[in-house]
């Protein structure tokens, strides 16, 4: 045997872990899931309950929506005017989007609507403004009585405030107003803490403050609440409010260049976001016919300023003519003289006309822009033509050269002033019938459901996203977790065979349970074992097989001695130790169960035994055997426990007599099961297995990494153990972890010598 050992010494442990053919075993993974099935269902449900309280919470936005009609061209009745092509600029539709976004469109809606003053009650935090939702939505026109929690200063539902006009200093803007309500009618206004205003509901209420020279004033039309409820008031500044406005306010083109702009907006308040929608719609569309009556009322204005310095012309030019005639008598012009008057009073009528136009032109335009230069092109070609017709008059005679500039002059001035006229009274025709590029095609309307919370798609994400989080924990926890769980894979890894797999019994538990309720103390008669409690467990069934197989392991052993221990505390080693000598005895064996953790040794609270006169006491020879063996009736085996804790363990069980005491006992039993403490902790069981004919490890399912498992054997070789074999202990039937139960039953039979050994 000495020389087995020494061989065992000698010959390294078979460690190489087992190499991943990349397959997926969805076996496995299904089974990882099973395991993990309170977790995902944990996950899930803390989702859902999350998303729950989300839909509880949010408040309900509505979604209001407004249409226009952009068209391309004015729609005046300007259908005469001349200088319509100077008016019907097309505005494109981006154009028209930033328009209604602007300033100007958007400070008036501020402005009209008083949407720079803010005015809420106060919620209690978190959960108050979804209460007082619902009670409003039940109760219309009254306001909560009593309040919850006692807290009188917030608003519970109900409540409601309306503030039509509110001055306050400039460095008071953005800051929050705290108002009171109070009895009757009353309230009273505080900034930061102190009061400086009381007032009454319809009627307004102002107060000069010291070192402000703008005094503060407000009047509250609405204010229905208990008294002693909150409001905050807030002034924006106008910049404030409209940068709110334009951030809430959506505009889009419906469609591609079809000149419909669709006007959206979102808001807790459908009332107040149909009543914003149609005030920006009205405003614009005021503003686009402002705009359009502005433009004709331009060259309106152009036009009456040139018609009487036309007059004064026309008329200078009629005298000079008359006078020459009754000077030098009436003149006779033939047909061709009258010919060349005619052109050169058409051309010069248009000239004078062009020139008017480029006057207007370049009050907008430089002098470089097209139109211009189209204008001054235009000009200089009836300049050529009117050269080419002084040239023909300058071959008349003198009297009729005289007689046909001067009328030509008369009838261009008429022409002229009368044609100027003309386009004036059209103007103001024009000017009276502008209606703007802009219809309004919808008005906003009361929405009649809230777009959001949406409440579906809340609790399917949080649904969905539990799940995927709850799956997700479980393959982290199996990745972190390194715990061998496969009785084969401990086999191939160590090369040693896993002689049971002990199931995880719920009965174990209960007794358990009965066990910790004990006092700690006392002593009782019945025995927690489960082999008695329970005979039909499948934990014990497991255990019956190990007795079959320790039946043939240990045909072949120097003695009748087996080792029962552990890597390390809390792996179920004296349950086995216990529930294995109430199988063996069942079975009709004389069995010892001896006590060897002399250091934190349980096994006689289970038994219902004391611990005095126990192995401590044998070693240090102070008793006999027999003084120490306890009979424990009704599991039928004998039983020796730790005796007294003494303080040096280790050092006595090197002692000669504890070798002579385990010989006795062999002789007298069928077998002797020592239950020892683990391994990695302490030497006692390395010291006590060198004594024995086998060992066996005790490893609890999923505690253990391999190296652990590793060095716990090489631990007990190293000190000539023979380490028979593993028992996997607390299995559950897992699909993961044993491949639907195929371990349960199947036990290693062989009784041959495994070499394990650094």
């Amino acid at each position: 045997m000495a020389d087995s050992t020494a061989a065992h010494i000698q010959a390294p442990i078979n460690y190489s872990p087992i190499q991943d053919d990349g397959e997926i075993d969805l076996g496995e993974l299904l089974g990882i899931l099973i395991d993990g099935k309170w977790l995902i269902i944990l996950a899930t449900l803390i989702f859902l309950f999350f998303g729950l309280v989300k839909i509880f919470l949010d408040n309900p936005v509505y979604k209001a929506d407004a249409m226009l009609q952009v068209n391309e061209k004015s729609q005046t009745l300007a259908g005469l005017n001349p200088f319509t092509d100077l008016l019907d600029n097309k505005m494109p539709v981006m154009a028209e989007i930033e328009v209604i976004k602007s300033r100007m469109i958007l400070g008036k809606a501020v402005e009209n609507l008083d949407l720079d003053i803010i005015a809420e009650p106060k919620y209690f935090p978190v959960i108050g403004k979804a209460i007082a939702r619902r009670f409003v939505q039940r109760n219309q026109d009254n306001v909560v009585s009593q309040p919850l929690f006692g807290q009188f200063q917030y608003a519970w539902g109900g409540e409601a405030i309306q503030i039509d006009r509110l001055t306050i200093p400039a460095d008071w803007e953005n800051e929050e107003l705290l108002l009171v309500a109070g009895k009757q009618g009353r309230y009273q206004l505080n900034y930061g803490g102190e009061l400086v205003l009381d007032g009454e509901v319809g009627k307004p209420a102002s107060k000069r403050l010291a070192g402000h020279q703008t005094p503060i004033s407000i009047f509250v039309s609405v204010l229905k609440s208990r008294p002693n409820t909150q409001f905050s008031i807030i002034r924006q500044s106008k910049r404030r409010a409209i940068s709110q406005l334009n951030s809430d306010l959506a505009v889009t083109e419906k469609g591609r260049n079809t000149g419909v702009l669709e006007l959206t907006m979102e808001s807790y308040s459908p009332d107040s976001a149909v009543k914003i929608l149609n005030e920006i719609a009205n405003i614009y569309l005021q503003q686009n016919v402002e705009h359009k009556s502005a433009e004709s009322q331009k060259t309106l204005a152009f036009l009456e300023k040139q018609l009487p310095i036309v007059k004064e012309q026309m008329e200078a030019a009629n005298n000079v003519l008359n006078d020459y005639r009754n000077r030098m008598g009436s003149i006779d012009l033939g047909v061709e003289t009258k010919n060349i008057l005619e052109g050169m009073v058409e051309i010069s009528t248009q000239e004078t006309l062009l020139r008017q136009k480029r006057d207007e032109l370049r009050q907008k335009y430089t002098q470089a822009h097209p139109s211009v230069v189209a204008v001054d092109k235009q000009i200089a070609r009836l300049q050529a033509q009117l050269r080419s017709h002084d040239t023909m008059v300058k071959t008349l005679p003198k009297t009729q050269q005289i007689v046909v500039e001067l009328s030509g002059d008369v009838e261009v001035k008429t022409n002229l002033y009368t044609t100027l006229l003309n386009n004036a009274q059209t103007l103001r025709v024009a000017k009276a019938g502008t209606v703007g590029d802009v219809r309004i095609i919808d008005y906003a309307v009361m929405p009649d459901k809230p777009i959001k919370p949406r409440k579906v798609m809340i609790a399917g994400v949080a649904l969905v996203l539990g799940l995927f989080v709850g799956v997700m924990a479980v393959f982290i926890r199996k990745l972190l977790h390194r715990g061998i769980e496969d009785p084969d894979l401990i086999e191939k890894q160590l090369n040693i065979p896993v002689y049971a797999t002990v199931l995880h019994s719920k009965n174990q538990e209960v007794l358990v349970n009965k066990y910790r309720k004990r006092n700690s103390n006392s002593v009782v008669n019945q025995p927690a074992l489960l082999a008695l409690a329970a005979k039909d467990d499948m934990a014990v069934e497991s255990l019956r097989s190990l007795r079959t197989t320790l039946h043939f392991a240990l045909l072949e052993a120097k003695n009748n001695i087996i080792l029962i221990t552990g890597p390390s505390p809390g792996v179920g080693k004296t349950f086995i130790s216990t529930n294995l000598a109430a199988v063996m005895a069942d079975a009709g064996k004389k069995v010892l169960l001896i006590d060897g953790d002399m250091r934190k040794g349980l096994v006689n609270k289970i038994l219902s035994v004391n611990r005095e006169n126990g192995l401590s006491e044998i070693i240090l020879n102070t008793i006999t055997v027999n003084d120490a063996i306890h009979s424990i009736p009704f599991a039928n085996f004998d039983f020796i426990s730790t005796g007294s804790i003494p303080p040096n363990p280790s050092e006595l069980l090197l002692h000669e007599h504890f070798a002579t005491f385990l010989e006795g006992v062999s002789t007298k039993y069928d077998l002797v099961i020592i239950d020892s403490p683990p391994i990695l902790a302490v030497t006692d069981a390395a010291i006590i297995g060198r004594m024995t004919s086998a060992a066996f490890m005790v490893a609890k399912a999923g505690k253990h990494p391999m190296r652990e498992l590793e060095q716990s054997v090489r631990k007990l070789v190293n000190a000539g153990t023979n380490v028979k074999g593993i028992i996997v202990n607390d299995v559950t039937e897992s699909p993961s972890r044993y491949g639907y139960g195929k371990y349960v039953y199947q036990y290693n039979y062989s009784n041959k010598p495994v070499k394990l050994s650094i």
